[in-house]
């Protein structure tokens, strides 16, 4: 909708183009090495839109979601489909839909609830639906980014951060559903790299699960979690120097879909 990005995240640099990479550093899995072809500094999902808006020009409402599940008694499920309305948020104000937004809105006070947040956030909440509803465009952008913060924090302050790193977690899990589904229709290899946003996006993501509680990590679910961020990693970061392929990014809508679709299911 709007040209929003910051400066330092201007261009993908190429180690052949400058003589050195910018982009954080990350720690690798053993035999993983960062492709200096696709590494580039981390971004937040706004940016990641704006950049897939550009090269596929994209129609945002056909990627929205159906409505999910009533929020599940389990609460590392509610937390990672709350994260994923998060993401859906950002997608609809890329599409500037009023009554979309505004009923995603409302299932996030629903999964807020469920996890205890609701009579805290739900001001906020009920205030971003209502700038929404008067198409306050450019201000819900950055108010979207402050109200995750704020759930962070107050996740955080009940001494929660496996729930908040799973807020995390399922919100990029849902921006690289939309974003390995646009780049999987694109002909060409120019913009594969934006299937996974960055490489550092992707090692990000696994660090952040990783930190997730090892007992929480056992359950169904993140099992899923956990092997889709493995393999998806693989995919991406074990062939240095080279461009995405074809195949890597079918693989990687593959993956991520499936997942999405078994967080997105209700619980038996």
């Amino acid at each position: 909708m709007f040209s929003r990005q910051r400066p330092v995240f201007a261009a993908i640099c190429l180690i052949a183009c400058s003589g050195m990479l910018h982009a954080q550093i990350v720690t690798q899995e053993p035999g993983l090495t960062v492709s200096p072809i696709i590494g580039v500094v981390d971004q937040t999902p706004a940016e990641l839109l704006d950049l897939l808006g550009r090269a596929a020009k994209a129609r945002w409402r056909l990627l929205f979601r159906p409505p999910p599940p009533t929020p599940s008694t389990n609460r590392c499920r509610s937390a990672l489909v709350l994260g994923s309305l998060i993401a859906e948020s950002y997608l609809i104000w890329q599409a500037g839909d009023s009554q979309q937004y505004r009923n995603t809105n409302q299932e996030m006070v629903n999964y807020c609830r469920t996890l205890g947040l609701g009579e805290k956030m739900m001001p906020r909440l009920m205030a971003q639906g209502k700038m929404a509803e008067q198409e306050q465009w450019k201000d819900l952008q950055q108010e979207i980014a402050e109200g995750h913060q704020e759930l962070q924090r107050l996740l955080r302050e009940m001494q929660d951060e496996d729930l908040a790193l799973l807020i995390d977690t399922g919100m990029w899990l849902r921006l690289l559903e939309v974003s390995s589904t646009l780049i999987a229709d694109l002909p060409g290899a120019e913009s594969r790299h934006l299937c996974i946003g960055s490489t550092t996006t992707l090692q990000l993501m696994r660090d952040r699960f990783d930190r997730i509680s090892e007992k929480k990590r056992q359950g169904p679910l993140l099992q899923l979690v956990q092997a889709a961020l493995f393999e998806t990693q693989t995919v991406w970061l074990t062939k240095p120097n080279e461009l995405p392929t074809a195949e890597a990014v079918l693989k990687t809508r593959q993956q991520i879909g499936d997942l999405m679709q078994a967080m997105w299911e209700k619980e038996k």
